[in-house]
């Protein structure tokens, strides 16, 4: 019993530090594994997951490395800077280049949930997500 109460609270801790900020954003961030590259010595792949609750939305962020975005449940709009905003459902995907300047990431509904699973490929010290200022 000792175990699964250490497991749950492990489980708790952060993996790796998600923002380059202090305060938590609105939808839930989980990391599902993070591996540094053999073969690029200095970067890391991630992969994570986004829940956003209906309504919700990130803050205007940037990536310092690459990242590609599937959409696994419900609807996200996206919008990357100097481009159109897109609606994006379940089942569809795009692609962020490093140093994107992201303006728009929120569900697309006020009532559903929605999901992303998200792949990125960054330096090994550098944050998911940069906070863009006004």
């Amino acid at each position: 019993m000792k175990s699964l109460y250490l497991i749950a609270a492990l489980s708790l801790i952060p993996i790796a530090p998600l923002y380059a900020h202090e305060t938590a954003p609105s939808e839930n961030v989980q990391v599902l594994q993070e591996k540094l590259l053999k073969n690029l010595p200095g970067k890391k792949a991630m992969m994570l997951t986004v829940d956003y609750g209906p309504g919700q939305s990130s803050i205007a962020h940037m990536h310092e490395g690459t990242a590609m975005a599937y959409v696994l449940e419900g609807a996200i709009t996206s919008q990357v800077k100097g481009e159109p905003a897109i609606t994006y459902k379940a089942g569809e995907f795009w692609y962020e280049a490093a140093g994107s300047e992201h303006l728009v990431s929120k569900n697309a509904s006020a009532t559903q949930p929605a999901k992303l699973l998200v792949f990125m490929v960054m330096g090994e010290d550098e944050a998911v997500l940069i906070p863009l200022k006004n």
